[in-house]
């Protein structure tokens, strides 16, 4: 089932993540992630890339 427009957050709707919730984030998409293109991929896709937090 396709997600309604209306579900979806808009980006000044979205608030930072914390230092430690990003850092452990982005410990689990390293450690997930087949190759440093995806993982690169997937911090920025997710917000979590280093220097993007609050």
């Amino acid at each position: 089932m396709a997600a309604k427009t209306t579900d979806i957050a808009e980006d000044d709707e979205l608030e930072p993540v914390a230092d430690e919730t990003a850092h452990q984030a982005r410990r689990v998409v390293a450690a997930y992630a087949t190759d440093a293109d995806e993982c690169r991929m997937l911090f920025s896709m997710l917000g979590i890339a280093p220097g993007e937090t609050a």
